[in-house]
């Protein structure tokens, strides 16, 4: 998050809290010297020696002033995962989600606008929540690093395994926990309302469970070494996998299916609340007996087509049934 916030300042926020929160006029004194103000303009701005130019507006809050980072991190985080939610979202609704699935005698009404309204709910309450770890990260109490050569190629290749192993299983282990009878109704609840979820459900948390399956990610970089650029990297596409597996696609019976948590595991999660609780992978639901196999006389798309038919929407065939047609009819 730092690398993303120091962007954001040199871009944007730096002219943004100068023109909102301007430091006050300086003595006249002061301003008739041009080396006084660059010492001035120096202080403002700490170490940050792109600011030390007296031609640019300095704000009253500088950039390691914690007011200001905590509301820049909030800004920043809160746009970038409205930016990705909808990016992926639509990507994946309008690309691979079946949306013959939203004629499934469970699938409620207005639910897609009911899913993304409480998403836009959860997201800046969870982005509170997160601001202390992003502030670690900037002040460097994680152990992100810079350089490549810190600690070489095979530990960069091999920290991307760690990275998803590690979060794979504390997720599994925080999201099973919140099954338990003591806790579902009050913070898990809320996301299995969407019993025939749709990509657009992937952040429809309540907010508690969405920093509460968060954390294992924010944890790792506190207890090994990771890459700066690798971390953003990973965390996009822990942003993209959380849409992808809530696109209800039922595909079984391929050779990975027994080791990569897939749509179909997530659907069946969503119908039946008690299995296949992993993020990535299916080994810690099979070595704590919780896993479930997708098979075909499980796809909700069978009850969809039966609803589907009975609206007289598609006939025996599954072919759509024109509308001139039906108003013969």
């Amino acid at each position: 998050m730092d690398v993303i916030l120091e962007l954001c300042d040199e871009y944007a926020f730096d002219k943004a809290y100068a023109y909102l929160f301007p430091y006050p006029a300086q003595p006249s004194s002061m301003s008739s010297s041009s080396s006084l103000n660059s010492t001035f303009a120096g202080q403002v701005y700490g170490d940050s020696s792109s600011f030390l130019s007296t031609e640019k507006a300095i704000s009253a809050y500088p950039r390691d002033h914690i007011g200001r980072q905590c509301a820049s991190l909030f800004i920043t985080a809160l746009l970038g995962a409205y930016a990705l939610y909808f990016l992926f979202c639509s990507i994946s609704y309008y690309c691979f989600f079946d949306r013959r699935l939203e004629h499934h005698p469970r699938f409620l009404k207005n639910q897609k606008w009911l899913e993304i309204k409480s998403s836009m709910i959860a997201a800046p309450v969870i982005d509170v929540m997160t601001i202390p770890w992003f502030l670690g990260e900037i002040h460097g109490y994680s152990k992100l690093y810079d350089n490549v050569g810190d600690y070489g190629w095979t530990y960069l290749i091999a920290s991307v395994g760690m990275y998803l192993f590690f979060t794979d299983f504390f997720i599994y282990w925080i999201h099973r926990l919140e099954h338990h009878p003591r806790i579902y109704k009050y913070v898990h609840k809320p996301h299995h309302r969407w019993i025939m979820a749709t990509p657009w459900s992937a952040l429809a948390f309540h907010p508690v469970d969405g920093y509460a399956q968060s954390l294992p990610y924010h944890i790792f970089v506190y207890i090994f070494p990771l890459h700066r650029y690798l971390y953003l990297g990973l965390f996009v596409f822990v942003q993209l996998w959380t849409i992808l597996i809530h696109d209800g696609d039922m595909v079984s019976g391929h050779w990975l299916e027994r080791f990569i948590n897939s749509p179909a595991h997530h659907t069946l999660h969503h119908l039946y609340f008690t299995c296949n609780y992993g993020q990535y992978f299916t080994w810690a639901d099979s070595y704590f007996q919780s896993y479930r196999a997708p098979a075909p006389e499980l796809d909700p798309i069978h009850e969809s087509l039966r609803m589907m038919r009975k609206k007289g929407l598609i006939d025996e065939a599954g072919n759509a049934i024109p509308q001139n047609q039906k108003k013969t009819e």
